[in-house]
C-alpha cells in the first residue's frame, strides 16, 4: 500500500500528485507526452494527511490528488488533466480520431475512475468500518467484470484499438492497485 502523495512543481508547470491510481495515470500521460515535471512528496498519513492542509486546499478545494498547475491555471481531476494535456500537447495522441472510439475511451475511463477506483480510496474505506475489505472486494470484482464486457467491443492490442489511450492509463494502475 502506497502511503505518500507527491506534489509536482515545475516552471511553467506545477503538478500536485501521488503514487495512487489516478496519479500514476496522470504521471504516465506526462511521461508519454515528454512533459518535464518535478516531484515533491505530500504524505497522506503525516499530520492526518498533508492533503488536508490549508496550503493544499488552495491548490485543490476537495483536498484530493492529483492536481496540475499548467499554462497559468490549475486542474484537479485526473481525466480533465489527461484530456487537457492531450488537447494542448497532442503527440502522441491519447484518443483515437474516430468519434465512436473516443467515446469508448471516455466510457472505459469513466467506468474505472467512477465505478472501480473510488472503492479503493482510503478515505472511502475508512468510512465503511469493519466490513470494508469484503465490501470493497465485492464492488471491485463487479466493476472489473463489467469492464471485461466493455472491452469485448473495443479492445485491440490495448483497451480501445491498437494505440495507448487514456483508458489504458487508467486501467494499468487500477489493476495493480486492486491486486494489493
Amino acid at each position: 500500500m502506497m502511503k505518500s502523495t507527491f506534489i509536482i512543481l515545475a516552471c511553467p508547470l506545477q503538478r500536485f500528485s501521488c503514487v495512487l491510481t489516478m496519479c500514476v495515470a496522470v504521471c504516465a500521460a506526462l511521461a508519454l507526452k515528454d512533459i518535464e515535471y518535478d516531484l515533491h512528496p505530500v504524505s497522506l498519513i503525516k499530520n492526518g494527511g498533508e492533503q488536508y492542509s490549508e496550503e493544499y486546499k488552495k491548490v485543490n478545494p476537495m483536498q484530493q490528488v492529483p492536481a496540475l498547475r499548467i499554462d497559468g491555471f490549475t486542474l484537479n481531476q485526473s481525466l480533465a488533466i489527461i484530456e487537457y494535456l492531450d488537447e494542448t500537447r497532442p503527440n502522441p495522441p491519447l484518443f483515437p480520431k474516430d468519434p465512436k472510439r473516443r467515446a469508448q475511451v471516455r466510457m472505459i475511463s469513466d467506468h474505472i475512475t467512477a465505478g472501480i477506483q473510488p472503492l479503493q480510496n482510503l478515505y472511502v474505506l475508512e468510512k465503511i468500518g469493519d466490513t470494508k475489505l469484503e465490501w470493497a472486494q465485492h464492488f471491485i470484482i463487479r466493476g472489473f467484470q463489467a469492464l471485461e464486457k466493455m472491452l469485448q467491443d473495443s479492445a485491440g492490442q490495448y483497451c480501445v484499438g491498437d494505440q495507448v489511450t487514456m483508458a489504458d492509463l487508467c486501467l494499468v494502475p487500477q489493476v495493480a492497485n486492486a491486486d494489493r
